[in-house]
């Protein structure tokens, strides 16, 4: 067993990977982020396999009832992006067939996914989050008082896609039109003005700051998967204090989502230092440009060391299908 280098994240120790039986890795999909999913996918086998771990590649865009059904997994490692395979519709299939699988649930997925609900909650908790207004092909728009600059992007997706910065009113009607033809809902989104930093979640505790830093005119689809000319800065240039604020942030707004397992929260700090949470993402990705295995690094986790953690953490949840208090699949069941 290896252990990890940080006491206080994740568990103690990592056990063999041959313990854990047969494991599925789901992959691809069908959402707009099917090329990010397949990547993040690949790497997540092949580190399973690394470590000796029974694992088998499932591209959920295909008969995938029928594909686990074949392959009789013992657990499933979640790398599907945005669509389906975020919104707690996996989930929820993976629950009805007693399938344990990394990351939340169908509540916190669900939520999460929900950028504007996400927001709702949020704001009823009172944690700090940029202002906005949910549109569908039914808004006025000449009715909404929208403060210039803002975001319009897609209510239920991720990774940047279709995502606009707008300065002019002509601009935003236009952005909204755009976004508008590839989702139901638009979210208009006040502009924070400032660095952007991404807070790793792992078994209930933060992981080191990043903050991420682009030539682009924010942290677009490119700048994450695809330029190299992104930096990512860790240690964050935070003070210790902002540091510990800003993860404290991201670990209530993880929760009051009802996020578990693992995930990454995304936040704006402003010209006066406030931090503004943007979104929660439950399934992060797993690239070579990803972010969670950068921060894992820092507190002494490789790749593989990540992936066999998440399955760990995983186990340790309570299901929908299992008595009250337990975590065991085979005792659940028989």
């Amino acid at each position: 067993m290896s252990k990890v280098g940080h006491s206080d994240v994740g568990c103690k120790e990592i056990r063999d990977g041959s313990s854990f039986g047969r494991v599925a890795v789901l992959f691809g999909g069908t959402s707009p982020e099917r090329q990010v999913s397949l990547k993040s996918g690949q790497r997540v086998f092949e580190a399973l396999q690394s470590r000796g771990v029974d694992a088998v590649l499932i591209d959920a865009a295909d008969d995938l009832i029928g594909q686990l059904n074949t392959s009789k997994p013992d657990s499933v490692f979640l790398a599907l992006h945005g669509g389906e395979g975020e919104d707690g519709t996996v989930q929820g299939l993976l629950d009805y067939m007693r399938i344990p699988y990394t990351g939340s649930g169908v509540k916190g997925s669900a939520l999460a996914m929900d950028k504007s609900r996400s927001k709702l909650i949020w704001n009823s908790v009172g944690l700090p989050t940029p202002g906005f207004h949910l549109v569908d092909k039914e808004t006025d728009l000449s009715t909404l008082d929208v403060p210039m600059p803002c975001f319009v992007k897609p209510n239920g997706d991720g990774s940047s896609i279709c995502t606009f910065p707008v300065y002019s009113r002509d601009d935003f009607e236009v952005a909204v039109v755009k976004v508008l033809e590839h989702a139901r809902y638009a979210l208009v989104e006040e502009l924070i003005a400032g660095p952007e930093f991404t807070v790793g979640i792992l078994n209930g505790q933060a992981l080191p700051v990043i903050r991420l830093e682009t030539d682009n005119t924010f942290y677009d689809y490119e700048a994450k998967y695809l330029s190299d000319d992104t930096r990512y800065h860790l240690p964050s240039g935070l003070t210790e204090e902002k540091e510990q604020e800003i993860q404290a942030l991201a670990v209530r707004a993880f929760e009051n989502l009802g996020c578990e397992g693992w995930g990454r929260v995304d936040v704006m700090q402003d010209a006066a230092g406030k931090f503004w949470l943007l979104e929660v993402n439950t399934a992060p990705g797993m690239t070579d440009h990803s972010l969670v295995p950068m921060a894992a690094r820092a507190v002494g986790l490789d790749f593989a060391d990540l992936i066999l953690e998440i399955l760990q953490i995983s186990e340790s949840k309570e299901r929908p299908w299992m008595p009250v208090g337990t975590s065991d699949r085979t005792t659940a069941i028989g």
